[in-house]
């Protein structure tokens, strides 16, 4: 991953977008750092990559969402729209891990962890949040 935050990234990638003339993508990239700005704006705060990642998966479900709507409605040129705009914000996202990954880092944790049973699952997931 890159040392660059990821709110500078999007910003770099919105520049390059309007040189490149490219404005479907301008326009999605600025959704993006609008919804960025307000949330610092209304929280008074400056958002972290961890806090960016949540809002980019936040504003990929709401374009999901949005998508199946627009295709049960036979609306193809709003669904066309929202699947440019998921393909925009996926891009900045880390790729998901799969499903062996995630067996590994679970049996990883119970094996470092002297807990078991139900209370087991609040250390379990303590210890894997920062790692997945």
């Amino acid at each position: 991953m890159s040392s660059i935050p990821l709110k500078t990234q999007i910003a770099e990638s919105v520049k390059q977008a309007m040189k490149a003339g490219e404005k479907r993508r301008v326009a999605a990239l600025r959704l993006v750092m609008a919804e960025i700005k307000r949330v610092e704006v209304d929280e008074r705060i400056e958002l972290d990559d961890a806090r960016v990642i949540t809002l980019l998966d936040r504003m990929l479900k709401q374009r999901r969402d949005s998508l199946d709507h627009f295709e049960r409605a036979a609306r193809d040129d709003l669904a066309e729209q929202e699947r440019f705009e998921i393909a925009t914000i996926q891009a900045f996202l880390p790729t998901p891990l799969t499903q062996q990954e995630i067996a590994a880092l679970i049996d990883e944790a119970l094996g470092q962890l002297t807990v078991s049973g139900p209370q087991a699952m609040g250390a379990v997931m303590a210890w894997l949040k920062p790692r997945v």
